[in-house]
């Protein structure tokens, strides 16, 4: 379970505090569920995964979460760039105290990024697909009981596409999910529940059919 209690978030600007991206946000999501954000751009859709996967605090309020979350798969934050890819995957698994199976976890995660010589580059000299490819198949080298995605499954040309899509088939079929994605279809893939999120409230659908339904309608006002 990941609760969230009376949750607020604004971040500062140079002219001091900015305005409120979430505001009083209640939430409970079960650990098996499989949930799609859905909102207007600048709705707080990024934001609200980076709290719930603990990688940015809340302003005000709680985000509790009894159980194991992933980072945002896809999202580049906690890789040094000094570091070859290589290096970066080897760290990360000894901190996570990956280290008795760490040769074969460093050949599962050299296979499925597809870096090549690369992997044994700095990260810094990497495009932002490259990053993107790392984050992703370090996140399958970990068993979590729910995923965090930001727009992963866009990563990579069409082939790594339809890859990365069926490994993340594959996790979502063993553990729950929070995820954003522009795309409709994607979510309705991958999603059983929908939270909408509006003006700065988070809004819980059963179903992710009717959480775009709202979020659709809504634009069109």
């Amino acid at each position: 379970m990941i609760e969230l209690r009376e949750v607020h978030k604004r971040y500062r600007t140079a002219h001091g505090p900015g305005p409120w991206v979430l505001s009083g946000v209640n939430l409970a999501i079960p650990r098996t569920a499989r949930v799609g954000l859905v909102g207007r751009n600048g709705a707080g859709k990024s934001t609200l995964l980076r709290l719930i996967a603990g990688v940015d605090q809340p302003t005000r309020g709680h985000v509790h979460r009894r159980c194991r979350v992933s980072w945002p798969m896809g999202f580049g934050g906690g890789i040094q760039g000094s570091l070859t890819g290589r290096q970066n995957a080897r760290f990360v698994l000894r901190l996570h105290g990956m280290v008795d199976d760490m040769a074969a976890r460093l050949r599962a995660i050299d296979d499925f990024a597809e870096l090549g010589a690369a992997f044994d580059e700095p990260v810094s000299t990497y495009s932002s697909g490259m990053r993107s490819r790392l984050q992703f198949a370090l996140s399958l080298a970990f068993d979590f009981d729910v995923y965090i995605s930001d727009e992963v499954t866009a990563t990579g040309d069409a082939a790594f596409q339809k890859k990365a899509a069926n490994a993340f088939k594959a996790l979502t079929d063993r553990a729950g999910l929070v995820m954003v994605s522009h795309g409709e279809s994607t979510l309705k893939r991958f999603c059983q529940h929908g939270i909408w999120l509006h003006e700065g409230k988070a809004l819980w659908f059963d179903s992710i059919d009717e959480a775009l339904r709202q979020y659709k309608g809504s634009v069109l006002v």
